[in-house]
C-alpha cells in the first residue's frame, strides 16, 4: 500500500511540475495588466560625457545618448550568460547581462500580443503567428528588444530574475559602449521605435529596474510545490526496504 502511494505521488508530482513549468511563462490577459504599460517610453536627449564601467576585469567606455524610461510586458528573454551564447564570449562582452523583449502602448491596450508567439535569439526578438488578422493588429512600433547593461551586481541580479510574463519598469540611458581588451569592440543603439532589422535594438545602461508584477501566478508557486513533492517522493522511494520475491 505504501509503495503504491509513493509511486502515484511520484507520477502525479512529476506531471504537475511539467504542467506548471509549461504554464509559468504564459503571458497575462487584459485584466492583469497595469495601466502604466499603455504609455509610450519616455526618451530625452542627453549631453553627458562618456564614463567607465568595469565588468569581469574589462573596462568599457559607455556613451549615454538619451535618458530612457520604459514600462513594459516581457514577452521574451535571452540571458547573455547562456551556455549556447558564444558571441558574447567571443566579443568579451560581460556588460550586456540580458536582452528583454517587451511590448507596451497599443499592443498592451489592444492585447494584440496575445495571438503571437515570441522567441529570442542572441541579438533578436522574433514573433510569429498563423493569423493575418493578428499580424495586422500588432503594432511593430510598440515592441523593442532591449540589450540591458550594468556593472552593478545588485541590478544584474534583478535583471536575471525577470521572466517572461513579468510587468517591469526600468530607467537608464540609451548608450553606445566599447572596449579595447585585446581588440576594438563597439556596439551602438537604436534611438527610434519605428526601425526594424539589424541595429533596431535598444542598448540601455540600467540605472534602476523593478518587477512591478510577476507573471505566471499561481503556476510558478505550483512548480516549486510539485518539485518539492517529487523530491520527497524520490527520497521515500529510495528509503523503502528492499524486497526479495521468491
Amino acid at each position: 500500500m505504501r509503495r503504491t502511494l509513493i509511486r502515484w505521488t511520484l507520477i502525479t508530482s512529476l506531471l504537475l511540475f511539467l504542467l506548471a513549468w509549461w504554464r509559468s511563462d504564459m503571458l497575462p490577459d487584459r485584466t492583469e495588466l497595469m495601466a502604466a504599460l499603455g504609455d509610450e517610453p519616455v526618451q530625452i536627449a542627453l549631453r553627458q560625457p562618456a564614463f567607465a564601467a568595469i565588468s569581469h576585469g574589462v573596462t568599457y567606455a559607455v556613451q549615454p545618448l538619451y535618458d530612457y524610461d520604459l514600462y513594459g510586458l516581457v514577452v521574451s528573454k535571452h540571458d547573455a550568460a547562456s551556455w549556447w551564447d558564444y558571441v558574447h564570449r567571443e566579443w568579451n562582452d560581460s556588460l550586456n547581462i540580458v536582452d528583454l523583449c517587451v511590448v507596451w502602448g497599443n499592443n498592451v491596450r489592444s492585447v494584440a500580443y496575445a495571438d503571437l508567439n515570441f522567441f529570442s535569439g542572441q541579438f533578436t526578438c522574433n514573433f510569429s503567428t498563423r493569423s493575418d488578422r493578428a499580424f495586422a493588429a500588432f503594432d511593430q512600433a510598440a515592441i523593442s528588444n532591449n540589450h540591458l547593461l550594468t556593472d552593478n551586481p545588485a541590478i544584474a541580479k534583478v535583471l536575471r530574475k525577470v521572466r517572461v510574463g513579468d510587468q517591469i519598469h526600468f530607467r537608464g540611458s540609451l548608450s553606445e559602449y566599447s572596449h579595447h581588451d585585446g581588440f576594438n569592440f563597439k556596439r551602438g543603439t537604436s534611438t527610434i521605435r519605428t526601425d526594424t532589422g539589424n541595429g533596431a535594438c535598444e542598448t540601455v545602461f540600467i540605472e534602476s529596474i523593478e518587477i512591478l508584477k510577476s507573471g505566471g501566478q499561481p503556476w510558478r508557486k505550483l512548480t516549486w510545490l510539485a518539485g518539492i513533492m517529487f523530491l520527497l517522493a524520490c527520497i521515500a522511494w529510495i528509503r523503502q526496504p528492499v524486497r526479495f520475491d521468491d
